[in-house]
């Protein structure tokens, strides 16, 4: 029953839509300014992480509004002929959890992508010190665009444009580290901007003192590997051990109900 009543609120809601009677998507738009002063502090950092700077931020979030809406809508048609206190408590918290989904979801991109980009920057940096030892920095960094993780390249082919375009400064460096907001990104553009600054006779010192920091975030990347799996296998374990519980209760309560009965 609840699933025929949750059909008939979706034809209702689009043929109220389609033919004029309601407009959800007017009825966001036209109250945006109330609306706006739900989203996060964060939400458009997030969203730019994600999409970049084109991404339309106020689209977005009624695009968030309005899907909570929808759902916390045909919801309450679902309910209305058991309506009551507790069904408003349960359609408010249909709404938020809808409503902040998205935005969970974003924040877990953003931690997942900085991740990604935090174990991978120090082989890849191993691998540009082993081509700096031959060729100059801006070669080198040409060089290693074939070998760099995916994550990478288009970064790099920004930073080699610049360089080659008679940019000396050390602009194309940190905007690179901008880019990937990492631990110890901005201190390894600056030694590599240092190493192609300086003199022949300098350079080996130069590189020993990068072959070393690139060691040790080798040697962080794969604590924190390490790290990250006991979590996983700790809260898959908990997980289990949880699941196991409410089972074991579940048959505990069934077995005192069918006693009782």
């Amino acid at each position: 029953m609840y699933i025929e009543l949750g059909i008939l609120a979706i034809i209702i809601i689009y043929v109220m839509q389609y033919v004029g009677g309601f407009s959800i998507n007017k009825f966001v738009d036209d109250n945006a300014g109330y609306f706006k002063r739900l989203q996060e502090d964060d939400f458009e950092f997030y969203a730019k992480a994600k999409y970049g700077d084109a991404i339309d931020i106020d689209k977005l979030f009624n695009s968030r509004f309005r899907n909570a809406l929808l759902v916390t809508l045909v919801m309450s048609f679902v309910f209305i002929s058991q309506f009551s206190g507790t069904v408003l408590l349960i359609l408010f918290a249909v709404f938020l959890g809808m409503f902040k989904l998205p935005y969970v979801q974003l924040k877990n991109y953003y931690k997942g992508h900085l991740h990604l980009i935090d174990t991978q920057l120090p082989y890849y940096l191993k691998n540009l010190e082993i081509l700096i030892q031959h060729y100059t920095v801006p070669v080198a960094l040409g060089k290693s665009i074939g070998d760099a993780p995916d994550i990478f390249k288009d970064g790099l082919r920004d930073m080699i444009e610049k360089i080659n375009a008679g940019d000396s400064s050390i602009n194309p460096y940190m905007e690179f580290a901008k880019e990937y907001p990492v631990r110890d990104s901005m201190r390894m553009m600056r030694l590599l901007y240092r190493l192609g600054l300086g003199k022949q006779e300098r350079k080996q010192e130069q590189l020993l003192t990068f072959s070393r920091t690139v060691s040790a975030l080798q040697q962080k990347a794969r604590e924190a590997r390490y790290k990250s799996r006991l979590d996983k296998m700790e809260s898959k374990t908990m997980q289990m051990l949880v699941c196991t519980g409410i089972g074991v209760m579940i048959l505990l309560i069934l077995s005192i109900l069918q006693n009782f009965s």
